[in-house]
């Protein structure tokens, strides 16, 4: 430590405060989703992209954003992307419509992010050694725990009373006392020139995510499934090719974008499959949870916070306790454990919706849901940062923050998209077997109800009588209800697979 010791937790302030703003975003906005419909004339689908791009281009620049800490400097890096994240924040807090939005939000906040997030992470690491180490990543880990569980409630009280806007405007603040507490960071020594970076790398690894994850989000629509295997096959290709790249220029001596040999450590590889395995259900929660309240059961933004206020504060205590947990139970186990719990939870909570459901029905699934994520977002990070050595952790942390949002990205794609495919099927068999007809033919019904749906039913059902709305308010609710238990039968078995994974990770972690 070059501080003195009154000092010595200012570089984790700095890290909490940087990590804090980046993961409320999602999460706060989430309860946004009808408000951000109606005020940009936009559609649920759209809203589902923009959030789901946020985390994409996060992960997609995140290898070429931690490598930029050897070109640059770490320190240097950090502030270029706290620039970066804050010309993002204001354009979001500004949007007049939905293409701003996702230039402010997905956009540049997404790539500040990618260069502040695995800055974050090798700060933290070099200022910090043996328990207080240990001490700064687990409050590290909780402070991101922290943002993504207060996010539902801070978001629900901005849009709710005061402006949506003001989530993104609240961001500068903090922006503005990171920077009048930047003193305590101090400079790494740039080991590489512009002339060193993987530029091809760099491409192959940002063209693939990017088709992957756009790819999915394509399945929302069925016009577009003709395209989904063109983006979602060659993306899977290119990213092979990226890692085939990567070898190749290490065995020439040349310098990788990302050390693709770090995979090969066992505990370093399945922590990195269980952190994406773990943040799709909990993405996914996130994200189709408010579409049922607000368009189902009725509530505001406020409410919807509300309603996910007790799966937020036991996902914050649950990774306060997974780190106490840590010092005497084996990683491994407490992984394990909260799979187990996370997996019971989604089971609870797929028989929780029907037309009837109340903020009370799903309380005691979103409880258990959030033990098990909680004791997940404790354990993962600490777990594999610690099982590589020291002048790998750049590597590491570059790896480490790309799959994880890469996850979240996954997660809010594929879980909103199967959420969508359940409403869009069950209507057409709702439609078929219902009364509602009129002058119009089964598919100009079916095309109606799911823009209906995709409006968040703000607006009339477009071409159906008056008379008939009730009815096909009956049928919509209903649809989305079914299709909610259908998803979560789908977070179910991810997460059993989580937790089979979870049994392969060595009981013993490498030290540093």
């Amino acid at each position: 430590m070059t501080q003195e010791n009154q000092y010595k937790w200012g570089v984790v302030i700095i890290a909490c405060l940087a990590i804090f703003i980046i993961v409320l975003d999602s999460s706060a906005m989430n309860v946004a989703i009808t408000t951000l419909v109606v005020e940009l004339n936009t559609t649920l689908p759209t809203i589902q992209a923009i959030i789901a791009l946020y985390a994409l281009t996060i992960a997609s620049f995140m290898l070429l954003g931690s490598k930029l800490q050897d070109i640059l400097g770490r320190k240097k890096t950090f502030l270029w992307g706290l620039m970066v994240y804050a010309a993002g924040t204001a354009t979001a807090t500004l949007s007049i419509n939905a293409s701003m939005l996702l230039l402010g939000w997905a956009v540049l906040e997404g790539i500040g992010a990618a260069m502040i997030m695995p800055a974050t992470t090798t700060i933290v690491g070099a200022a910090y050694e043996g328990k207080d180490r240990v001490t700064a990543f687990g409050i590290w880990g909780g402070i991101a725990a922290m943002g993504a569980a207060v996010g539902p409630i801070v978001g629900g009280v901005f849009t709710t009373f005061l402006s949506w806007r003001l989530v993104f405007g609240s961001e500068l603040v903090f922006v503005a006392v990171i920077f009048l507490l930047r003193h305590y960071l101090t400079e790494s020594e740039p080991t590489l020139k512009w002339k060193d970076l993987d530029k091809v790398g760099a491409l192959l690894s940002v063209v693939s995510m990017i088709m992957i994850v756009l790819g999915i989000l394509l399945l929302s629509k069925p016009q577009f499934w003709s395209y989904v295997v063109l983006l979602i096959i060659p993306g899977i290709f290119l990213f092979l090719i990226f890692l085939l790249w990567q070898r190749r220029r290490t065995k020439k001596g040349l310098v990788p974008l990302s050390d693709v040999s770090l995979l090969k450590n066992r505990v370093f590889g399945l922590g990195n499959i269980n952190s994406v395995i773990q943040q799709i259900p909990l993405a996914g929660f996130l994200f189709i949870v408010p579409v049922f309240l607000q368009q189902v059961t009725k509530l505001n933004a406020f409410m919807t916070g509300v309603a996910l206020l007790p799966a937020s504060l036991i996902i914050l205590a649950f990774s306060f306790l997974g780190a106490r947990l840590s010092s005497f139970l084996n990683s491994k186990y407490i992984i394990m454990v909260g799979f187990a719990l996370s997996t019971f939870g989604t089971f609870m909570l797929g028989g929780s919706f029907n037309l009837n459901t109340q903020i009370l029905d799903i309380v005691p699934g979103t409880v258990i849901f959030g033990m098990g994520i909680g004791l997940l977002l404790s354990q993962l990070t600490n777990l594999i940062i610690t099982s590589v050595s020291s002048d790998q952790e750049t590597d590491a942390s570059g790896f480490l923050n790309a799959f994880k949002n890469l996850g979240y990205s996954l997660g809010t794609a594929l879980i909103g998209v199967l959420l969508l495919i359940g409403i869009f099927n069950g209507l057409v068999v709702s439609i078929g077997d219902s009364n509602i007809s009129g002058n119009m033919s089964q598919e100009q019904i079916q095309t109606s109800l799911i823009n209906y749906v995709e409006k968040m039913q703000t607006v009339a059902p477009q071409d159906i009588p008056p008379s008939l709305v009730p009815e096909v308010n009956q049928i919509v609710d209903s649809t989305i209800s079914s299709a909610m238990k259908q998803t979560f039968n789908a977070l179910t078995l991810i997460l059993i697979l989580g937790f089979i994974t979870s049994i392969f990770i060595p009981k013993r972690r490498e030290s540093t």
